[in-house]
């Protein structure tokens, strides 16, 4: 089983990453951004019989930080 992560900032917490990309864009002429948000994506692949529940348990414990960030997966 193939599982993929996205994990982002929640609204409202400062990114300041993707605050560094909206200005350099900017300092390349890309003027019409107005914000970015900067997130990772997590490919798992995981053994027979794995659920998704046990992707969300990862992602609880360890692969999201719960407080700031938030995350949706996708079985593939």
């Amino acid at each position: 089983m193939k599982a993929r992560v996205h994990v982002m900032l929640k609204n409202g917490v400062l990114d300041p990453q993707g605050e560094a990309v909206r200005h350099a864009l900017g300092a390349m002429g890309f003027d019409k951004v107005n914000g970015v948000r900067q997130g990772k994506v997590i490919d798992l692949t995981l053994a027979e019989g794995s659920s998704e529940a046990d992707v969300t348990d990862m992602c609880e414990k360890l692969l999201a930080n719960t407080v700031i960030e938030s995350y949706s997966i996708e079985i593939l």
